[in-house]
C-alpha cells in the first residue's frame, strides 16, 4: 500500500493569509490528507512558513522588530490560524530552521561540484545611503507603463507588468527612501537550468493527462519561451548563508570565490522548496525529541524523500498557479542536478541515492474577490483571522472546497457564499441530521429502534448510496475537489429524498415497525454522513458523529450501502445536537459588505 506524502505551497511569512491562499493550497491539501488517512494509508502532510527574502525584512522593519523576532511571531500566528481552520499538518515548519539551512547548503555544494552552478558577475542597484545592494523589490519608483508611483523593481502591483529596476522612473530605495542609487557589479551563483531543459521537457510531457492542463501548459510555456539560468543568491543579511568554504572544485577544477560570496545568502526561491524536505527533517527531530531521544536518524525523514526508502511513496503537491513554474522547472532542476551527473555529455546516476520528484502536482487558478484580486499588500478581501470572527471554519471550508478554482478563476461574492452555505449546509445536511434525531428523541426515546425489515425503499437506497460512495471516493482519489463536493452533496440529497419518501412521521401512526426501519436507516445515514464529510467539514462531522455514538469517524466507508446503513445496532442512544449550521441572513451580508467591500471595492481599487 502506497504511502502518501503531501506538501502545500509554503505561505509567506509577511502577515495573515487571505482566503485565496487558503483555497489554492493548504485547504485542498488538508481535505486530501484527511481522506487518505481515513483510507488507512500512512500519510504525511508537510507545510511551513516561507521566511527568507526581501518582504520579510521590509515587514519586520515596518513592525519595528528584528527580522528573526518578526518571523517567529508570524509563524506562530499562521500556525494557530491554520489549526483553527482544522488544517491537519503533521508538521508546520519554518524555512529558517537549522535543518533547512544545512540541506540548502548541502544541495548547493553538491550542485557546484557536479558542475550545475557557476559564478557570474551581474549589475545590481546599490544604495549609497543604505550602503548595500538592493534586491529588485527594494527598489521603488514610478511605473513607466501606468504611472503607478509605488511600483517595485520586479513588478508593478497596479498593472502587473514585470519590470527591471532600471525601468522605473525616479527610482529610490524602499529602505531609506533615498534616490542616491547607482549600478554596481556583484558576484552571484547561477543554477544552470538550461542544462536540464531536455530532461524537464521529457518529464513534463510524460505528465500530460495525469496533471491538470493548467500545470503542464504553464510549465511548457516557460520552456517554450526559452529557459534561462537562474541566479540563486542575493545580497541580503536574512537568509541561508552561502558558506562556500568547504566546497570542492567543480568539474573544471575551479574552486568557488569564497571571499566574493561571503556576504551572500541563497535566493528564497532556491531554499524555500528545499524546506519541504527540511520540514520533514524537523518533523522527524520533533518526534524523536518527544520520545526522549536525540536528533532523528536520517532514515526517519529520508524514507519519505530518497530511494530506495521512498520507493512506495506517492508525492502530491498543492499550489496556486503562480507557484507552478518554480515547482515544475526550478525545484526539479535542483533535484535533477542532485540525482544525476553529466559526464562527457551523457547523464549518469549520481553516487548518492536520488531524491524524489513530485508524482502529482495539483495547481489551482485564482480565487478572486468580486472579479478582482485578493491582495495581501493592499489588504483587499477577507483574511483568515477575520473570517473566523464571522463564522465557524466549516462554513469557509465547505464553500472554498465546493468552489475550488480548478478549471478557471473563481470569484468570491457574499451573495453566492450566503446562498450556497444556506442551501448545502443548513437546508440539506443540517436539516436532515436535525429532523431524524429529533424524531428519534420524541418517538423512540432517543435510541436506535429495533423491529421491522428493510423494504424496497431501503434496497434502492442501498444501491444509490453504494454508487455515490464510489463516485465520491473516485473524485477524491483524483484530487478533483469540486466534483468531490458535488458527490458528497448528492449523497446528502439522497438521504433527504429517502426520508421524505419514507415519511416515518406518517408510518408511526399505523405501523411502528415500519417507522423503526426508516428511523434506524436514517440514523445510519447520519453516521455515514459524519464519516464522509469529515475531510471537508471536520468540526461539524465530529459533532454529528458524537450525536449518534459513531466512534469510527476517521475510517472511510466501504462502497457497500447495505453494510454501511446497518452498522448502528438497536438500543444505541442518540442525541440531537445544537443547530449545526445557522443560516447566513441578509443583515449579515449587508454588514460584511460594508466592512469588507464588494464589487464597488474592486472597481475603485
Amino acid at each position: 500500500m502506497s504511502r502518501i506524502l503531501i506538501t502545500s505551497a509554503l505561505p509567506y511569512v509577511n502577515g495573515v493569509k487571505h482566503l485565496g491562499t487558503l483555497a489554492g493550497s493548504m485547504l485542498p491539501a488538508d481535505v486530501y490528507a484527511r481522506f487518505q488517512r481515513a483510507r488507512g494509508r500512512e500519510t504525511l502532510y508537510i507545510c511551513a512558513t516561507d521566511e527568507h527574502g526581501t518582504p520579510a525584512e521590509l515587514a519586520a522593519a515596518a513592525a519595528g522588530q528584528t527580522v528573526a523576532d518578526y518571523c517567529a511571531e508570524q509563524h506562530r500566528i499562521q500556525h494557530d490560524l491554520g489549526r483553527a481552520f482544522g488544517l491537519s499538518w503533521d508538521h508546520f515548519g519554518r524555512s529558517s530552521s537549522p535543518q533547512n539551512h544545512k540541506l540548502t547548503q548541502r544541495f548547493a555544494q553538491a550542485l557546484w561540484e557536479a558542475g550545475f552552478i557557476e559564478e557570474r558577475v551581474t549589475q545590481l542597484v546599490y544604495s549609497l545611503a543604505d550602503k548595500r545592494f538592493l534586491p529588485d523589490r527594494y527598489v521603488v519608483g514610478t511605473c513607466p507603463h501606468c504611472g503607478y508611483q509605488q511600483a517595485r523593481g520586479d513588478q508593478c502591483d497596479n498593472c502587473t507588468r514585470l519590470l527591471d529596476p532600471a525601468d522605473l522612473i525616479h527610482p529610490r530605495s524602499a529602505v531609506s527612501g533615498s534616490d542616491e542609487i547607482e549600478i554596481r557589479d556583484s558576484k552571484h551563483l547561477f543554477l544552470m537550468q538550461t542544462a536540464f531543459e531536455p530532461k524537464l521537457r521529457e518529464w513534463i510531457n510524460a505528465k500530460k493527462g495525469e496533471w491538470p492542463i493548467l500545470v503542464t501548459s504553464i510549465a511548457l510555456k516557460w520552456l517554450d519561451e526559452g529557459l534561462k539560468d537562474r541566479g540563486i543568491t542575493r545580497d541580503l543579511t536574512w537568509g541561508v548563508p552561502v558558506n562556500a568554504m568547504d566546497w570542492g572544485p567543480n568539474p573544471q577544477g575551479q574552486l568557488p570565490d569564497v571571499a566574493g560570496l561571503a556576504d551572500k545568502v541563497f535566493y528564497v526561491w532556491f531554499d524555500a522548496p528545499i524546506e519541504y524536505i527540511g520540514a520533514t527533517w524537523e518533523w522527524a527531530d520533533a518526534r524523536a525529541q518527544e520520545a526522549g531521544e536525540g536528533p532523528a536518524e536520517d532514515i526517519a525523514w529520508e524514507r519519505w524523500w530518497r530511494e530506495p526508502h521512498a520507493a512506495d511513496v506517492t508525492y502530491v503537491e498543492f499550489m496556486g498557479k503562480d507557484n507552478v513554474p518554480f515547482h515544475t522547472v526550478g525545484f526539479p532542476s535542483t533535484l535533477f542536478g542532485l540525482n544525476e551527473n553529466r559526464v562527457e555529455g551523457e547523464w549518469r546516476p549520481a553516487s548518492n541515492a536520488p531524491w524524489k520528484l513530485v508524482d502529482t502536482l495539483k495547481g489551482f487558478n485564482w480565487l478572486n474577490w468580486y472579479g478582482g484580486r485578493f491582495s495581501t499588500t493592499h489588504q483587499r478581501g477577507v483574511f483568515m483571522d477575520a473570517a473566523l470572527e464571522l463564522l465557524p471554519p466549516d462554513y469557509w471550508r465547505w464553500y472554498l472546497t465546493a468552489n475550488a478554482p480548478e478549471s478557471s478563476d473563481t470569484a468570491f461574492t457574499w451573495e453566492q457564499f450566503q446562498a450556497q452555505v444556506n442551501a448545502d449546509l443548513a437546508d440539506v445536511l443540517g436539516n436532515f441530521v436535525n429532523r431524524i434525531l429529533k424524531f428519534t428523541e420524541t418517538r423512540f426515546e432517543g435510541v436506535v429502534p429495533d423491529g421491522g425489515e428493510a423494504g424496497p425503499l431501503e434496497l434502492k437506497l442501498y444501491d444509490d448510496v453504494t454508487a455515490q460512495l464510489v463516485e465520491l471516493t473516485k473524485q477524491l482519489e483524483a484530487v478533483e475537489f469540486r466534483k468531490a463536493a458535488q458527490a458528497l452533496r448528492a449523497l446528502w440529497v439522497i438521504g433527504n429524498g429517502y426520508l421524505t419518501e419514507a415519511a416515518p412521521w406518517t408510518a408511526i401512526k399505523t405501523d411502528r415497525d415500519r417507522a423503526a426501519v426508516v428511523v434506524r436507516t436514517g440514523l445510519n445515514l447520519v453516521a455515514l454522513f459524519a464519516r464522509v464529510s469529515a475531510p471537508f467539514i471536520p468540526f461539524a462531522a465530529e459533532t454529528i458523529a458524537e450525536a449518534v455514538g459513531e466512534g469510527d469517524l476517521h475510517a472511510w466507508p466501504q462502497a457497500d450501502g447495505a453494510a454501511e446503513l446497518t452498522r448502528l445496532k438497536p438500543g444505541r442512544p442518540v442525541t440531537t445536537p445544537e443547530v449545526l449550521f445557522r443560516k447566513v441572513d441578509d443583515a449579515q451580508v449587508a454588514e460584511w459588505t460594508a466592512r469588507f467591500g464588494g464589487a464597488e471595492a474592486v472597481e475603485t481599487a
